[in-house]
């Protein structure tokens, strides 16, 4: 009796020992696990942001289509905008990484690249049925060259032009006439960069063309980019893009030279310069050679740390009609003034009145030669 009282005592013993030890051991190990992970840690793990636009134009004669505009066509109705998931790991130097960024909305429609899903054009404008579009799919890599030379492989947005697709990104809640006509929007293909200091960088590109995602000839566009920053408060960027880009024609190159200089000469001002000028051979048929150039000025003053104000002025020039209206050969000009408030953390608010005109009577159906809008955009990143 006394032998299997011991024994019970003994399982007993140890088994409390045991838990004492767990006990120890456990206490220990909570006090140094972590805590859990909170949704801005999953967010910042995963490179994961969110963009939500909307807004709503009203065309002051009426019109439901806002003539010689490409993002914000669509008269006197909400529209939502665009939607952006993106996905996004920074390579380090020797190191890769990535981005994809999936769009969807009016603005996905046309930025569509030929290629990629259904079909569209190489013009802006609303000619897609595809709501939904892979703006951007890429893999760096940084050499261990020097200061890291960048290697950039997949599909990503144009270098070129003042302006991004995401209006939160730029001053004015509509696109200049630049943006949408004068540059393309996506590429296709390989680029090669390097930082040589603080003040001077350039990338090279071997690409499909322009809004390409597969090419529509054999033959390829080559483009440089180089950034001079000589002061903190001055920058400029030289860009060229170099190429065919008809179907099936490998021989009528087209040519595109586009700047990007911006100072700030005070606290809290901000000017700015996009100038663009392309031709293209045989462009406006067998024989006829097309261009198209202009510029856009931007002023943007911060007044307080919520209310912002822009105004933008500009002219592109389209000799042959083949990139506005098609067929329609115009001076288009602008000018637009922007507020912006920020209502909370990342939401935007932009109330925007825009005055058109033109030499052809190209707005309003072809009937007139002007067009008045305004317009209030919403804009939220998370």
């Amino acid at each position: 009796m006394k032998g299997k009282m011991k024994k019970r005592f003994s399982v007993f013993g140890f088994f409390l020992i045991g838990l004492l030890v767990l006990g120890t051991f456990g206490a220990a190990w909570a006090a140094d696990a972590k805590p859990a992970m909170s949704v801005d840690d999953i967010k910042n793990a995963l490179g994961v942001s969110v963009y939500l636009q909307g807004g709503y134009t009203a065309n002051l004669r009426g019109a439901d289509t806002n003539d010689n505009r490409a993002f914000d066509f669509k008269g006197n109705s909400f529209t939502l905008d665009l939607m952006e998931l993106q996905f996004l790991k920074a390579a380090p130097v020797g190191g890769v990484g990535f981005k994809i960024k999936l769009s969807a909305g009016t603005i996905a429609k046309i930025i569509h690249a030929n290629g990629l899903g259904a079909s569209s054009t190489n013009l802006a404008g609303p000619n897609n049925s595809d709501a939904f579009d892979l703006t951007e799919a890429y893999i760096d890599y940084v050499a261990p060259v020097g200061s890291g030379l960048t290697l950039q492989l997949g599909k990503f947005v144009t270098f070129t032009g003042e302006e991004v697709i995401e209006a939160s990104g730029n001053y004015n809640y509509s696109r200049s006439f630049l943006f949408n006509y004068a540059i393309p929007f996506t590429h296709t293909g390989l680029m090669a960069g390097y930082a040589f200091s603080n003040a001077v960088s350039a990338n090279v590109y071997v690409l499909n063309g322009w809004d390409n995602a597969e090419d529509n000839n054999t033959g390829k566009t080559f483009g440089a980019s180089v950034t001079l920053a000589p002061a903190g408060n001055i920058s400029t960027v030289w860009n060229i893009l170099y190429g065919p880009e008809e179907n099936n024609d490998n021989h009528d190159n087209r040519f595109l030279f586009d700047w990007v200089g911006s100072i700030t000469p005070v606290k809290n001002l901000t000017l700015a310069v996009n100038t663009d000028y392309a031709n293209e051979k045989n462009g406006a048929g067998v024989g006829v050679d097309s261009k198209w150039y202009g510029a856009a000025v931007y002023a943007n003053y911060v007044f307080t740390d919520k209310v912002s104000g822009t105004i933008r002025v500009e002219e592109l020039k389209d000799p042959q009609g083949v990139r506005i209206t098609s067929g329609t050969p115009q001076n288009a000009k602008e000018v637009t003034l922007t507020t912006q408030y920020t209502l909370a953390k990342n939401l935007l608010l932009r109330p925007e009145y825009r005055h058109d005109w033109s030499n052809a009577a190209s707005f309003v159906g072809g009937t007139r030669k002007q067009q008045d809008t305004l317009a209030m955009g919403v804009m939220y990143t998370w």
